[in-house]
Parts: structure tokens; C-alpha cells; sequence
């Protein structure tokens, strides 16, 4: 009994009875993790779909960047809406363009201003320079062509719409666009500019679906990315 007495003390009492018998589970070793062969099928679908994730996360970006910029081009538009007018003609709209295609004015002046300096040697800024003018060039040459992309002011429904819009990309689709161009503006008469707006509000109340496709996938992106 006085043995049995001096192993529990040594052992630290009853409760460490099982510490001392050597009961106490070992740890279990982890498996080392299989290394995949380069060249085994394994690999190769890891690195198709490695590229295939690469290649969604690029285009979700790009559609982004696309929404974000045809959301704030829409916002320009939407700020220089005449709140008196309840309908634009198509030179109203040719106007409203105009000014859009002027609006890096001020800022290239800038730029030509600083590189004026006496002395300045290099040209600043000149990248952006570059990228106003090439934008610039490639709007005005759609606009004197096939047309220039912009919300639907001609037709007063999708006017209305278009100023309540409160800048929510999702709600991009709700937006009708449609493409103005110069060509053969000068020689319309008013009452031809009139009849025609009215023309092209009838049929653009049989349409309303046509150009919203590509917005429509785009804010359905911005749903899926929240």
C-alpha cells in the first residue's frame, strides 16, 4: 500500500494516473500532400482552369470598366438636359453632342498653356494629350458616319425615363440609346427636323428593346458581383 501510495505522489495524484501509465494519445502525423506530376492529366486541367478563371475575373474587369464608363458619359448628358424642354429634335440632339465632343477643351488648353512656357524643355502631359485627341478623332468620326451613341432625348418616353434616372448603374438597361449622326443635318428643314422626331418616337415605342442587350449583361455582372 505505501508503494502504491509513493507512485501516485510521483505521478502527481490520481488525476495524472493516466499521464503517467503512457495512455495519452499520439498525435496524428499528417499525410504529406501528393505532388502532381507536371505532365499528368491532373495538371493539365489545374492550368486550363487556372486560365479559365484568369480570363473570367479579365472580362468581369472589363465590363466593369465599360459600364462605369457609359454611366458617367450618360451622367454628362443628364446634366445638360433643358428642364423646360419636354422633347429634343435631332438637331437639339446634334447640339447637345457638340458640346460633349468639346468638353476636353479646357483641359488641352491647359496642357498647351504649361508646354508654352518659355524654356519648358519636353512636352508634358503628353500622353494624355495623346489619348484626348485619338477619343476625340474616334467620337466625331462616328458622329459625322453612322451616328453617335447617346441616351434617347428625341423620344419624350424614354426622355422622361432617362431624367428620373438617379445614376444607379443597375438600372442602366432602363435607359434607351440610340445613335445620332451630322450627316444630312444641314439640309432638313425645321418642319422636315419635326415630323421626323415624331416618325422616330412612334417607332421607337415599337422598339424600346433594341439597343439594351449589352447594358442588360453588363448590370447583370454588377448584380452578380454584390
Amino acid at each position: 500500500m505505501p508503494m502504491e501510495r509513493d507512485s501516485a505522489e510521483k505521478c502527481g495524484g490520481n488525476h495524472d494516473l493516466m499521464e503517467c501509465s503512457g495512455s495519452v494519445p499520439k498525435a496524428q502525423k499528417r499525410k504529406p500532400e501528393k505532388v502532381v506530376h507536371p505532365y499528368s492529366r491532373k495538371a493539365a486541367y489545374l492550368a486550363r482552369e487556372e486560365i479559365r478563371l484568369e480570363k473570367k475575373d479579365r472580362q468581369k474587369n472589363e465590363k466593369a470598366t465599360r459600364l462605369n464608363s457609359t454611366g458617367e458619359k450618360l451622367l454628362w448628358f443628364q446634366g445638360q438636359l433643358d428642364p423646360t424642354k419636354t422633347v429634343y429634335t435631332r438637331k437639339d440632339a446634334c447640339d447637345v453632342i457638340e458640346r460633349y465632343l468639346q468638353r476636353f477643351d479646357s483641359e488641352l488648353e491647359q496642357i498647351e498653356l504649361v508646354n508654352g512656357i518659355k524654356g519648358r524643355q519636353g512636352r508634358l502631359h503628353g500622353a494624355r494629350e495623346s489619348v484626348i485627341k485619338q477619343t476625340i478623332e474616334r467620337e466625331r468620326a462616328e458622329y459625322e458616319s453612322n451616328g453617335f451613341e447617346i441616351p434617347d432625348i428625341i423620344n419624350s418616353k424614354h426622355l422622361k425615363t432617362f431624367r428620373e434616372w438617379t445614376g444607379d448603374l443597375k438600372k442602366l438597361p432602363n435607359i434607351k440609346l440610340r445613335k445620332v449622326s451630322k450627316k444630312g443635318l444641314d439640309t432638313k428643314t425645321k418642319e422636315e427636323e419635326n415630323k421626323e422626331a415624331g416618325e422616330e418616337e412612334a417607332i421607337g415605342d415599337d422598339d424600346d428593346d433594341d439597343d439594351e442587350d449589352c447594358l442588360e449583361d453588363d448590370a447583370a455582372l454588377m448584380s452578380d458581383s454584390d
